[in-house]
């Protein structure tokens, strides 16, 4: 399995994120057209730049008048709500601004004018307005809406009366959007599955904010970085930024020490400053999960969780022929399973329970799919613990070629399932005229062949 690690030791934030997207391998045009189909006054720029001693990628949202976003919109880091008495700003204590990151940075509310930002609804729409595909939308508009609740639960306000200056503005719409684009890139042309996360370095100090002085992190981002590791190291400056927790969140991270995993590409991306003896970048590692490593790896002894998204309907007015070729469907728009169970309805009708499992990024772009492609007219929705084994793949050789053996791991690395991927075993068994059992069969006997030997 294709793994993509996230190295969170400076934190982490949206231009961090562009940055070591590009210096991994992800083409820089596909972040460019990303932002460039969104109809904002701005482009990206990419520069080299030393952090550190750690030649690391720059990416920077540059104005239409040639201004770097981050200077542009210095200043205006304020959350601004319809309530009055529920404006939102904070600035480093030491007056600076954020120490690595364009998408935070802070300055007194009181010695700015009041601006009001963009509404949660306003930003959804420039994003599903926009052509980007619906994959790259869907982690875009999970990641504000992750934004929107986290700040409407901290003030105690509605979602739909928070608007975003900071988080709203152009550099950092520009930010999420094109780290979605970059992270689908990886998905469908790098054949990444999943995306682990190091503990998060949150940083130090205060913060002031509109009531009050907090600790970082900043509430909203605590908030968004629920249910994470996270630990204080290093300058007293905040390191992950609103964005660059909602971003991770958006992307369903899972989080360890570093993984085993076969490397197959770096990348650092870098912050906006050069912090005096520690790096100020984010490291993304490429690779395959190692079986290997894994048996050496000391590890807990605790199986990976991860959140997942149950969509279900009841109809019983459908085909089967319909609701065969909606789950099809689901499953060809990333849906991770669809089945159907028969159920007794009202008026004892007999129809069909259809559930529809899926990381709950995608759950949105589901949902609408079963509206327009079935006859319901409600669902329901909710999100589970999933408790997985760690999965990889090993090849065993037979007579007729290899096969790839799906591994499934507990977390100290004892394998408990083994078995020949479906889809090799049907092409040699329909190449060669031999029965699929028998191909079946011969290659469980060579991997067990080879894990003795080994």
């Amino acid at each position: 399995m294709k793994i993509a690690y996230l190295d969170c030791f400076s934190g982490i934030s949206g231009d961090m994120f562009l940055g070591a997207l590009v210096d991994a391998g992800v083409p820089f045009s596909v972040l460019q057209d990303a932002v460039a189909g969104l109809g904002l006054e701005a482009r990206l720029e990419l520069r080299r730049v030393d952090r550190s001693g750690i030649d690391s990628a720059k990416v920077d949202v540059v104005t239409l008048q040639g201004e770097i976003a981050e200077t542009a919109h210095a200043g205006h880091h304020d959350h601004e709500h319809s309530h009055g008495d529920h404006l939102h700003s904070h600035s480093h204590e030491d007056g600076h601004s954020h120490g690595h990151s364009h998408d935070h940075a802070h300055d007194h509310a009181q010695d700015k004018p009041h601006v009001h930002g963009r509404s949660l609804s306003v930003i959804q729409g420039i994003i599903r307005n926009s052509p980007l595909p619906v994959e790259v939308q869907a982690t875009a508009l999970r990641a504000f809406q992750l934004l929107g609740h986290a700040e409407a639960k901290i003030h105690n306000v509605p979602v739909e009366s928070i608007h975003f200056h900071e988080v709203g503005a152009v550099d950092a719409i520009a930010d999420i959007v094109a780290v979605s684009a970059g992270c689908h890139w990886l998905t469908s042309e790098r054949g990444v599955e999943r995306w682990i996360c190091s503990p998060l370095n949150v940083g130090g100090g205060h913060v002031h904010c509109a009531h009050g002085t907090f600790p970082v992190p900043a509430p909203a981002t605590l908030e968004l970085l629920r249910d994470l590791p996270v630990y204080s190291s290093g300058p007293k400056k905040e390191l992950v930024t609103p964005t660059g927790a909602a971003l991770l969140r958006a992307l369903d991270v899972t989080s360890s020490e570093f993984p085993a995993m076969t490397v197959s590409a770096t990348g650092y991306g870098a912050g906006s400053r050069d912090l005096p003896g520690k790096p100020n970048v984010l490291r993304l590692v490429l690779g395959e999960a190692s079986v290997t490593a894994a048996k050496l790896q000391e590890q807990n002894h605790s199986n990976v969780q991860e959140r997942v998204g149950v969509i279900e309907t009841t109809i019983d007015d459908a085909t089967p022929e319909l609701l065969s070729y909606v789950a099809d469907r689901l499953l060809a728009a990333g849906a991770s399973d669809v089945y159907r169970t028969p159920v007794q309805m009202k008026k004892g009708r007999t129809g069909m329970q259809l559930t529809i499992l899926c990381s709950p990024a995608k759950a949105e772009t589901l949902q609408k799919m079963v509206f327009a492609e079935t006859t319901t007219l409600g669902l329901r929705y909710r999100e589970e613990q999933k408790i997985i084994l760690s999965r990889s793949f090993v090849s065993a050789d037979t007579e007729w070629g290899a096969v790839r053996i799906k591994i499934g791991m507990l977390a100290d690395g004892e394998v408990v399932n083994y078995a020949p991927e479906f889809e090799d075993c049907r092409l040699i068994a329909e190449e060669h005229g031999v029965p699929l059992k028998q191909v079946m069969q011969a290659a469980l006997t060579a991997y067990l062949l080879k894990e003795t030997r080994a």
